[in-house]
């Protein structure tokens, strides 16, 4: 399957939001994920199935100002 991340186009096994964090090699904490322009809870992330070409926005926190 294929999704969108961050605009880029990603090629996955994953079938939930948990799964492709994972295979992307992502931190579980200091990020936010956002399906459709709406914010997922981290709650959400194993039972949230992906489908083809959704548009997933990863926004991973940052130290400084």
């Amino acid at each position: 399957m294929k999704v969108l991340v961050n605009s880029k186009e990603v090629k996955t096994g994953a079938t939930t939001l948990s799964q492709l964090i994972e295979e992307l090699a992502l931190p579980a904490q200091g990020i936010a994920v956002a399906v459709d322009n709406r914010i997922v809870l981290r709650t959400e992330w194993t039972t949230y199935a992906l489908r083809e070409y959704m548009p997933i926005i990863i926004i991973k926190a940052a130290c400084g100002g």
